[in-house]
């Protein structure tokens, strides 16, 4: 196990974060070039946006956040027709993910790109990424090209991913079919398709065959957490289990709050997941500074007001994270540095937390 990283003592002026964000992601140069030449403009009906290291180091200090495991968001690998191609563009992100992680310990990890839906290519990249460069785990779409995870026919790649005791960060993808016109898809289909993506891989028995995969959910599960019980009661006449057994399998995921950290959404993961199955995510930088911000404030206002708080804060913020991802145990970074910087940064919490409860009234 990789230690953790060396911490420098906070200076005079800074706060120090323990934050652990699980969905960030990244835009590399080359993924950047492979989207403009497919003529890809937008990802999920949000235009794709700018991105660096040194910006996500700033937005991190910003968001009070001191590690991220960056990845690829969708389309991934699925926007080139050629599966060769396809694998090529899958290596060189994930060696650059892996650099980035080199150049920046500590601060950054990475889950790999795998060229689905090739099979056999994604079991060769897996390899690679989590034997060779140390990859944190693996990022899969919920559908690659139409077809879904957990659809039959993905048994080698599960086997090899359970073999390693990967984690595998499950987003969400464009639907397998036309969009309505007026609602983008990151909005409302991005989960529909996270919830697809899991019904499958509870049905299927995926998460039962395969148990040492960590599977985490995007953005709080999709409709899984308020769902479950529904899927579970319509499963069980389908399969013969009982919806107990589902349940089980269904709260075996892990979930994120990326832009998901509302009162409501809040309220039915945190009754339904297990207690450190919770992962801080901010989605950055697909969701805007100001969204972090604004849920953010949400889950500090939520968590305030709830029993047990400051331990459900603290167990969603990095200690369920640390669990998953060792080597960041005990690392925190700066935030907000030097005394004006924190007390802006204050100054747009309680404001955030202000509009927060605006938008929210009891």
């Amino acid at each position: 196990m990789e230690p953790p990283a060396p911490q420098a003592p906070a200076m005079e002026g800074e706060i120090v974060s323990r934050r652990i964000d699980v969905h960030q992601h990244l835009v590399p140069p080359p993924y950047r070039e492979a989207l403009a030449a497919a003529g890809i403009t937008d990802v999920g009906g949000r235009a794709l946006p700018d991105w660096s290291p040194q910006a996500a180091l700033d937005q991190m200090s910003d968001a009070a956040i001191s590690s991220a495991v960056l990845s690829v968001s969708a389309p991934g690998t699925t926007l080139l027709d050629d599966p060769s191609a396809a694998a090529r563009l899958a290596r060189t992100l994930n060696e650059y993910g892996a650099e980035l992680t080199r150049d920046h310990p500590g601060r950054f990890g990475h889950f790999a790109t795998l060229p689905l839906p090739d099979v056999d290519a994604a079991v060769v990249e897996a390899r690679h990424a989590l034997d060779d460069l140390g990859a944190d785990g693996v990022v899969l779409l919920a559908n690659s090209r139409g077809r879904y995870l957990g659809s039959e026919g993905h048994d080698r790649l599960f086997a090899a991913l359970d073999e390693r005791r990967a984690v595998v960060f499950v987003h969400p993808a464009e639907l397998p079919g036309p969009q309505v016109e007026g609602i983008p898809p990151f909005a409302a289909d991005f989960l529909l398709d996270t919830s697809r993506a899991a019904y499958l891989l509870v049905r299927n028995q995926i998460v039962s065959r395969y148990p040492n995969i960590r599977f985490i959910l995007s953005h709080a599960g999709g409709f899984v957490p308020y769902a479950a019980h529904r899927m579970a009661v319509g499963m069980a006449g389908d399969t013969g289990r009982t919806p107990r057994e589902i349940l089980d399998d269904f709260r075996s995921f892990y979930f994120d709050t990326a832009l998901s950290a509302g009162p409501a959404s809040l309220l039915a993961v945190l009754n339904f997941a297990r207690p450190d199955h919770v992962l801080y995510g901010s989605d950055w930088p697909f969701a805007p500074s100001s969204a972090v911000t604004y849920f953010n404030a949400g889950l500090a206002e939520y968590t305030a007001n709830t029993p047990f708080g400051p331990t459900v804060a603290a167990a969603v913020d990095h200690r369920n994270a640390e669990q998953l991802f060792p080597r960041f145990t005990g690392t925190a970074a700066p935030a907000r540095t030097g005394a004006a910087a924190t007390t802006r940064g204050a100054i747009k919490d309680r404001l955030a937390r202000g509009v927060f409860k605006l938008m929210n009234p009891s």
